[in-house]
């Protein structure tokens, strides 16, 4: 069983700063790709910055947000600077991950963290 246990949020001012972090643990034989999506009330879940062989970035994001894996560790982490109301949300950290008992690959989420900056 893949398991994504997030850490960081919480209640920030425009222009302030959080770091959000996520560690996949469990029966794992590659994770192919991490990283983190976003949803605001009465909207679609949407990709904020997700790693790969390269890092994609949400172009409302660029500049501002910095993702970051620590391989050995199996985290990821998002640094999230000069941030707007319009960040608010849920952000769910974001796994796509090989099973080394199933041997397949899936999408893994965490249990999704609020993220919510005053104006």
């Amino acid at each position: 069983q893949v398991q994504l246990v997030e850490s960081g949020g919480g209640l920030v001012q425009t222009g302030g700063s959080l770091t959000l972090s996520c560690a996949a643990s469990g029966s794992m034989f590659s994770i192919n790709a991490m990283g983190w999506y976003r949803q605001a009330p009465g909207k679609q879940r949407e990709l904020v910055a997700v790693m790969t062989t390269s890092t994609n970035y949400a172009d409302s994001v660029k500049g501002r947000f910095t993702v970051s894996r620590d391989n050995a560790k199996n985290t990821v982490t998002l640094q999230m600077n000069s941030l707007k109301p319009e960040d608010s949300g849920v952000y769910y950290c974001y796994g796509f991950i090989t099973s080394r008992v199933a041997g397949t690959n899936r999408v893994y989420w965490g249990q999704g963290t609020q993220v919510t900056v005053s104006s």
